[in-house]
């Protein structure tokens, strides 16, 4: 082959390289790469993990944690991505993610074999369990005290489970009221329509630190759950995985994740636990 035809033949293989590499996309990037955007899930009021600042606009720690996934997709593909933010709640967020309307849910979502059936997660990014939110002095200590009380449960949760298992394990009986969020599951504790709010025990520090008096308000009772957080994103799509993966293992590997953490937490006053400390070694150990 003469010089100029070589030439010819390697500027060509050069040229074809980015659509090559666009063609072997699939899944999520596939997705993503072809719109220029994507799509990130959110919770309204799961303080401090996400919820709404006065703007209307969705922060919190898993909103911190996702900004970074965010960009390493977009290094990934070699472009500035939109990022277009969609509310999510209990009852909708797997449903959202399983019918392709969201790529990256970013909440409070607990990590267990069952949702696994229909969504996959990311390393765990905090621990918690199911506890009460009560009145002061409503003479609520722990679950045995809610027979015959209301309590207020969100659908679809694993809390609402817990709480449920845990009454008929305690042969005690309580009316529940289905709320749709935690916000709504507060405002029924405040305006004295139940008497308790059942949730992760952080998202009810969370919610009495937002709440108008706060002083009223203490979360009590024994865990009746743990629960590991973790982001959550489509099932077998393996090469946005791996991205999330690689992203959340560096942020622990490197310690940055002690600076998030401290960002929303410490006002809260909840330090990391030693069982939290261990998933974040264990989410940096791969390379």
């Amino acid at each position: 082959m003469k010089l100029y035809n070589l030439i010819a033949a390697a500027a060509l293989a050069v040229a074809i390289v980015p659509s090559a590499q666009a063609a072997d996309l699939t899944g999520t990037l596939a997705k993503i790469d072809k719109s220029g955007e994507i799509v990130i899930g959110h919770r309204e009021s799961s303080v401090p993990f996400a919820y709404l600042d006065s703007n209307q606009n969705p922060i919190g720690y898993s909103m911190d944690l996702c900004a970074k996934v965010v960009e390493a997709v977009s290094a990934e593909l070699g472009k500035k991505l939109t990022v277009k933010y969609v509310p999510v709640n209990p009852k909708t967020r797997i449903a959202l993610m399983a019918n392709g309307t969201i790529d990256l849910e970013c909440g409070s979502t607990t990590n267990n074999l069952t949702r696994q059936q229909q969504v996959e997660y990311l390393p765990v990014t905090f621990v918690t369990g199911t506890k009460l939110m009560v009145r002061k002095g409503s003479g609520i200590s722990s679950v045995k005290d809610l027979n015959g009380k209301a309590v207020a449960l969100a659908q679809g949760t694993t809390n609402e489970r817990a709480v449920k298992a845990a009454g008929k394990e305690l042969g005690i009986e309580f009316k529940v009221l289905p709320v749709r969020d935690h916000a709504e599951g507060m405002l029924s504790l405040e305006t004295d329509r139940v008497d308790a709010y059942a949730t992760d025990h952080i998202l009810l520090f969370g919610l009495i630190s937002k709440s108008k008096n706060p002083d009223q308000f203490e979360v009590v009772g024994d865990f009746l759950s743990f629960d590991p957080y973790a982001l959550m994103v489509r099932r077998d799509d393996s090469a946005f995985e791996l991205i999330g993966k690689k992203t959340l293992a560096a942020v622990f590997r490197s310690g940055e994740i002690n600076a998030i953490y401290e960002k929303w937490f410490s006002p809260l006053g909840v330090p990391q636990t030693d069982l939290l400390k261990a998933a974040f070694q264990l989410g940096a150990l791969p390379e």
